[in-house]
């Protein structure tokens, strides 16, 4: 079953793994949110989509890499953002609940 809402991802991270009837963006966020960077980014680098190109970018920012997450933010159509990385993770959560 999908989380109704961010709050209700969270409680999710309790558990050994995400559940595979998840679209595979959220299992690649649920992953970086469970602190295993390599498990997101192997997912997120094969998703050929704005949503994949954007969480590909979400991750190189996070890992500190400027140029490359600003090559796939424009792969993205998004801009390189203005906010942290916490507030990032929740926007990109909750548009993958919509």
């Amino acid at each position: 079953m999908i989380p109704e809402n961010f709050p209700s991802f969270q409680k999710t991270l309790e558990e050994a793994k995400p559940s595979s009837a998840w679209p595979l963006p959220l299992q690649a966020l649920w992953y970086d949110a469970r602190g295993d960077w390599e498990a997101s980014h192997d997912i997120a680098q094969d998703l050929h989509t704005p949503m994949g190109s954007w969480i590909h970018a979400y991750l190189h920012r996070k890992e500190g890499d400027d140029w490359n997450a600003k090559y796939w933010y424009s792969q993205a159509g998004k801009s390189f953002p203005n906010y942290g990385l916490e507030e990032e993770l929740k926007l990109l959560v909750e548009t993958n609940l919509q």
